[in-house]
Parts: structure tokens; C-alpha cells; sequence
């Protein structure tokens, strides 16, 4: 029997705090998101003013497992961060190793902040308050069992100069330009599109393999490479990336992510952001931070549908 830890990091970013702070009821919750580490699904269930009458003034924040019925309990241990104006982690404390069996169930902190500790140069930045939770998963394997899935073969295969600058090279340009032999050379240019999207658009084409983003900078890959496979009809890659994009929904990518979603046509990222804000404590949330307003300009049709459900 092996043991091993996976960790991984998520920042719930409370846009307009100092407002919500002094209009939310005690006792309201708001959820972040879902996030993936350790193969499990994870949230932050954060109440602005406390989640008890004995904690009014305080915040109150929890790590809860969110895929309990799809991948069983899990073994994790946490920590929990305001991060300042420079990015830098303060105020942290820590989750000790628990098993985390889903909602209601979770661990973190019920007097995580008093509101009156909170600097307002310091911690408050435009009246926001960004709190990082890095969570470190503990599994235990079995080596020999232990099973490695061969790598998807191309419909036939790349060689020579195109298979090196498409799998190899670790920084190129944003603009690219790739030389085919031909019969005669041929040179074709893409412009308006990242190095890395590029290449992973390419490699969907010819391996119908799925982009590798690593954890840090999943959402925004998945959003520029959704609007390419958007633009070249790449169905099936845009609805991955619509997919990734539902795991990093929160209050500060709330109204950004509808407009994306409304832009493109993409009914599985509107319909989660839909869900995700008809929740009563987001719901007021978002509102007390003019929200709807956001909404009224950025994104009409997803309001009328906020609309309806409500």
C-alpha cells in the first residue's frame, strides 16, 4: 500500500465585502465554485457575517467536499488565507487533516476574521476581500494495481518539424508561423491567437486529445481556447472548456462568465452560472454588489433567465 498527497489551490474573491458586510443576515451563506484536487470536487461555503448568532461580525468559512456521491469520502487537510493587495497570504490558519464526507458536512473556521480586524488598505483592496484555500489530499494506492493508461495514438503520425515545434518547444511566440513541406512550401500565419491555444487547438485536430492546462492556469486556458474552438467549430473541445469553466465559478467571475457564455452560445456554462446565482445567500450577494446591474449590461438574455427561474 502507497500514500500519496495531491494539493491544489482555489481563491474565492468577494467582490464589494465592505457593503455585504454590514447588509447580509447572520447566518447567510455564499459558495464558491467547485474546484478539482485530488480527484475529489471541492467548495468553499464562506458566510460574510458570521454562520451563528454567536459569531455576528465574524466571517465564517468552510472547506466541504462536493463529490461525495460520485467519489466517496476523502482524507484532506487545508489552509486558508486573506490574501493582501499585494497577493501576499496573512491572517492564515489551518484545516488538520480530516475526512470529508460532502454537504452539510465540512471544516475551517467559524470566527475565521473578526470584521473589525480586517485593514482596509491592507485586506479590503476596492472593498473586496480574496481569501486562498490550498488543500492537500492524502490517497492510498495499491502498487500492483497500480494501472497507466497508454497515451491516445494520432490518426497517423507526426513526424519531423511539425511534431517538434507542436509537442516540444517549451516558449514560442505569440505569433506563429509553421512551414509545411509540400510539394512546394507553403507557409501559413495565425494571427489573434495565443502560441498555446494554438497548439492545443492543433492537437485536438489531430489526436482528439483534450488540452493539458496545468491547475494555476486552467480557467483562463479554457477560456481562450473555447473562444477559438468557438470561431473554428470545434464543437466537442468547446464544450470541454465549457465544463472546466463551470468547476471555477464564483461571485467575482460570476458576471464575466455569463457574458463569455452569452457570447459564444454556450447553454451548459449559462445554465450552471444560472444555478449557481439562484442560490439565495449568491443571489443577495450579487445584487448588494449591483450585480444585477452587471447583468442588465453585460449579458440581458441570462437576466431575463435569472428572471424566469426566480
Amino acid at each position: 500500500m502507497g500514500v500519496r498527497q495531491v494539493t491544489g489551490s482555489h481563491v474565492l474573491r468577494i467582490d464589494g465585502f465592505t457593503q455585504l458586510s454590514k447588509t447580509v443576515a447572520n447566518n447567510t451563506e455564499m459558495r464558491s465554485g467547485t474546484f478539482n484536487v485530488g480527484g475529489h470536487d471541492w467548495c468553499l461555503a464562506c458566510y460574510p457575517n458570521g454562520c451563528s448568532d454567536l459569531y455576528k461580525g465574524y466571517v465564517s468559512i468552510f472547506l466541504q467536499q462536493a463529490s461525495h456521491e460520485k467519489t466517496g469520502a476523502a482524507t484532506a487537510k487545508g489552509q486558508l488565507s486573506i490574501l493582501d493587495r499585494d497577493g501576499m497570504p496573512s491572517c492564515t490558519k489551518h484545516i488538520t487533516e480530516r475526512t470529508f464526507k460532502g454537504p452539510p458536512f465540512g471544516w475551517g473556521e467559524i470566527d475565521f476574521v473578526k470584521h473589525e480586524d480586517l485593514d482596509k488598505d491592507k485586506h479590503l483592496h476596492d472593498g473586496c476581500l480574496t481569501v486562498l484555500c490550498d488543500v492537500t489530499v492524502t490517497e492510498h494506492y495499491t502498487h500492483d494495481h497500480v494501472e497507466v493508461a497508454a497515451p491516445a495514438a494520432p490518426p497517423f503520425d507526426l513526424r519531423g518539424q511539425l511534431a517538434e515545434a507542436m509537442w516540444n518547444i517549451k516558449k514560442v511566440d505569440v505569433q506563429i508561423e509553421t512551414e509545411l513541406s509540400l510539394a512546394s512550401t507553403t507557409k501559413l500565419r495565425i494571427d489573434d491567437m495565443d502560441a498555446e491555444v494554438f497548439k492545443a487547438l492543433l492537437r485536438f485536430m489531430y489526436t482528439d486529445s483534450p488540452p493539458e492546462m496545468s491547475q494555476l492556469q486552467e480557467a483562463a486556458m479554457a477560456e481562450k481556447i473555447l473562444v477559438s474552438a468557438d470561431r473554428y467549430k470545434l464543437d466537442k473541445l468547446k464544450l470541454i472548456c465549457e465544463k472546466t469553466l463551470c468547476q471555477h465559478i464564483d461571485m467575482s467571475s460570476l458576471a464575466a462568465t455569463l457574458a463569455l457564455a452569452e457570447r459564444h452560445r454556450c447553454s451548459v456554462l449559462t445554465a450552471t452560472c444560472i444555478k449557481f446565482l439562484s442560490s439565495p445567500g449568491n443571489l443577495e450577494a450579487f445584487i448588494a454588489a449591483d450585480g444585477i446591474k452587471q447583468l442588465k449590461e453585460r449579458c440581458p438574455s441570462a437576466l431575463l433567465d435569472l428572471a424566469v427561474k426566480n
